[in-house]
């Protein structure tokens, strides 16, 4: 929706810059500029929150080091020229056929940042790349981030994206480790205002405790905070685990299976053990327990802190089990599992890990990718299968990757690149091609996997605000183009492959349905609007799920039975498609969370699956390691809320003041090592010099740098200015969680010495 107010006008969209999807109100000048950002107080969801970075995004629209048409790099003399598209796509088209052609598909590497799970484009259009790239060789920042959640979803549920989240409006007490969503705003729960929704649980009458290494602005905000040893959380839930079982406090009100082995399984951590490996006292491991099984109803949620741990995937575990033992898996005020409105991928098998393995390290693969901590093996390491060429989109993993030096070396090394991105930056730098998506007002919004995650059921959609310059493409066509060119092809006159892919997938999706004859009911201003139309009508709300036989939203169920007194919302259920949300342009309130077991379980069984046997077998090593001496000195990462990876670093009104690359250390430890105002930080990995910020909100024995800085040499010139240090410096990517294959981050040992 669009209102024009002489040569202003405001447009209404989705903030596209983290997972909390808040609306946001924005004003534009005739030259379509963004002039002025303010939240969205229609939107029944964020109801007006906004943060730092949602209220800059019109200094991020208008960075003047936002490329704006195709770079082409000569790498002779290592420097850059502007390029037409049709120039820029014709270098693809001959040099990347040529690799693959050589080398096999397999030669041709594909990395995915993290900004693809917020652009239409990066859903619906990324799928096509990797077919035409026909490529094992895939590699994203899931498994620098989340995949831990994943896979132990996966194994539990048997759906990688059936993911149960906090119900934290209706919660009476939430356990939360290592996530900070007051600076993150939340991660694998989707939820405007979180600082809000954790104040209301407390004036409610709840309670809330933080489990972290560090007093965040969370943890300050939390009943309680409690300092853990980092990467030790799995023993901390564990002992929660054997406490529920030794003190008989288990209510299980789902079908389970392998509850005798997680009972045997957690015999071996009792409290006493598990204190001496987190520093949580044995007798507040045991209330903790009694707490979560004496609340009315209660989550326990945990985030990246654990899932980028040596033993992330079996913390995310012992979660869920948490809240399948104490009766809130599935339950209102529990941990739930969200609606999606957009017709999803339904898994027809249960899912397992492994299907193939890295040609270096025989490292597993998981929901078809391979780790990014093996990467720059697979570039470095002679052999055949060796990765050639590299496509990379919205990413930058020479910044976010482990072993990021190296990387970074592997990056140098290869015969071709090619990068989609909006910035020339420390790793599309040795891309040969940048394509660069338009402005962020230029391009549609709909949040098809966030939404997935979120806290209540909610739709959204956001046409784009400005339309595309005469030279401009839109980031669909872009890899619809891209698609093309890795296999050598260009456009047949007069076809638009953009068209021509929407068609395809539009009529393979109605044949599916058994409703090929529907197509002139498709509604939108281009086919990826009617792709989206065709989802929603499909999709849980939608007017077609019953004619379609697809899993449907019963009407009359938004507030279901026991909801906890949370007021219906109306009830959408077989309403649901593009025009509607058009109609209703600040987004629509679909209700509170409903129990879904066991209608969304995967798994051969159809019950929760308890004690899968691929985290059974990390248990034993986790059992292994709890006598380990613990290091002197540990690193941990950290949020800042005004910072978003390692791409906002160039907006000027985000950095300084506390959004600063500092390493965060308790005085103690200063005093005993004799530091001053900067340390030599080393880890087997590499060494970093960096200033120091003394604060008791971290615990001896835990240093703390955020990540994604370290652009020193960056071509952004605000980034450089405040370059910092890279953290992944001092990362090893030799050492992952063994069941996911994710990078860890949390708990490496450094030595610190005065500079």
């Amino acid at each position: 929706m669009t209102h024009v107010t002489d040569s202003h006008r405001t447009a209404l969209r989705t903030c596209p810059l983290c997972e909390a999807v808040c609306g946001l109100e924005l004003t534009l000048d005739s030259a379509d500029r963004i002039v002025s950002v303010r939240g969205d107080h229609a939107d029944p969801f964020s109801k007006g929150f906004i943060c730092p970075k949602g209220a800059t995004l019109g200094h991020l629209d208008a960075d003047p080091d936002r490329l704006t048409g195709p770079m082409i790099r000569d790498r002779a003399t290592d420097t850059w020229r502007a390029a037409s598209w049709d120039e820029a796509f014709g270098v693809i088209r001959e040099r990347l056929p040529q690799v693959s052609g050589a080398f096999g598909n397999q030669s041709v590497g594909l990395y995915l940042g993290n900004p693809n799970a917020h652009t239409v484009a990066g859903a619906l259009y990324v799928p096509l790349l990797i077919r035409a790239l026909g490529t094992r060789s895939l590699f994203s920042a899931s498994t620098a981030d989340q995949m831990p959640k994943q896979v132990s979803s996966g194994l539990m549920f048997g759906d990688p994206l059936t993911v149960a989240v906090p119900d934290l409006d209706r919660t009476d007490y939430l356990l939360m480790l290592g996530a900070n969503p007051l600076e993150s705003n939340g991660s694998l729960c989707t939820a405007p205002d979180f600082p809000g929704r954790l104040k209301a649980l407390r004036q409610r009458g709840g309670r809330f405790v933080v489990v972290d290494p560090r007093r965040t602005r969370t943890a300050k905000l939390a009943d309680e905070h409690l300092f853990v040893r980092p990467g030790s959380d799995a023993y901390l839930l564990f002992g929660i685990v054997h406490t529920l079982f030794a003190e008989e406090l288990t209510d299980i009100r789902v079908e389970v299976n392998g509850l005798d082995e997680i009972r045997a399984a957690a015999a071996g951590f009792p409290p006493e053990l598990v204190a001496e490996r987190t520093g949580v006292a044995a007798e507040t491991v045991v209330r903790l327990a009694r707490e979560l099984a004496a609340a009315r109803t209660a989550a326990v949620y945990a985030r990246i802190g654990t899932c980028t741990a040596e033993f992330g995937t079996v913390t995310q575990w012992l979660v869920d089990v948490v809240n399948v033992l104490t009766g809130n898996l599935d339950t209102p005020g529990g941990a739930m599992f969200a609606t999606g409105a957009a017709l999803g991928i339904v898994r027809s098998r249960p899912f397992r890990t492994g299907r193939w393995g890295s040609r270096v390290r025989g490292l597993p693969e998981v929901m078809g990718e391979l780790p990014v901590a093996t990467l720059a093996d697979e570039i470095l390491t002679p052999g055949e299968g060796r990765i050639r060429a590299m496509v990379t989109v919205a990413g930058n993993p020479v910044l976010s990757a482990p072993g990021s030096a190296r990387l970074d070396a592997a990056f140098g090394a290869l015969e071709f690149m090619v990068s989609v991105d909006r910035y020339l930056n420390e790793t599309t730098r040795h891309a040969d091609v940048i394509l660069p998506p338009p402005r962020v007002v230029q391009s549609p919004h709909y949040d098809f996997a966030l939404l997935n995650f979120a806290v209540r059921d909610y739709a959204r959609y956001s046409p784009p605000a400005a339309p595309l310059g005469e030279h401009e493409l839109s980031e669909a066509e872009v890899l619809a183009r891209l698609a093309l060119a890795v296999c050598g092809q260009e456009p047949q006159p007069g076809l638009d492959p953009l068209t021509v892919v929407d068609e395809i997938v539009i009529a393979g999706t109605l044949h599916k349905a058994g409703m090929a004859d529907r197509r002139a009911e498709l509604r939108g201003a281009n086919t990826t609007e009617q792709r989206l139309d065709l989802m929603l009508r499909l999709g849980p709300f939608g007017e077609w799920a019953a004619e379609a036989n697809a899993p449907a939203v019963q009407p009359g169920s938004s507030d279901p039975a026991g909801a906890g007194g949370d007021a219906a919302a109306e009830d959408w259920a077989g309403r649901l498609n593009l025009q509607v949300l058009l109609d209703n342009p600040h987004g629509i309130d679909l209700g509170p969370l409903r129990p879904r077991l066991p209608r969304v379980l995967r798994t051969t069984s159809r019950k929760v699956e308890l004690a899968p046997a691929e985290l059974l077998a990390d248990v034993a090593r986790l059992r292994a390691r709890s006598g380990d001496r613990q290091p002197e000195m540990v690193l941990v990462g950290r949020r800042q809320l005004r910072s978003n990876n390692s791409w906002l670093h160039n907006v000027r009104p985000l950095v300084g003041g506390s959004n600063r690359c500092t390493l965060h250390i308790n005085p103690e430890d200063v005093a005993r090592l004799g530091l001053n105002g900067q340390a030599v930080v080393k880890s087997a990995a590499g060494a970093v010099t960096v200033e120091l910020e003394l604060t008791e909100d971290i615990m001896p024995g835990v240093v703390s740098l955020p990540h994604g800085w370290g652009h020193e040499d960056s071509a952004q010139a605000v980034a450089r200015a405040h370059a910092g240090v890279n953290a992944n410096v001092l990362t090893d990517d030799s050492l992952v969680d063994v069941p996911s294959g994710n990078a860890v981050f949390n708990g490496v040992p450094v030595i610190l010495t005065r500079v």
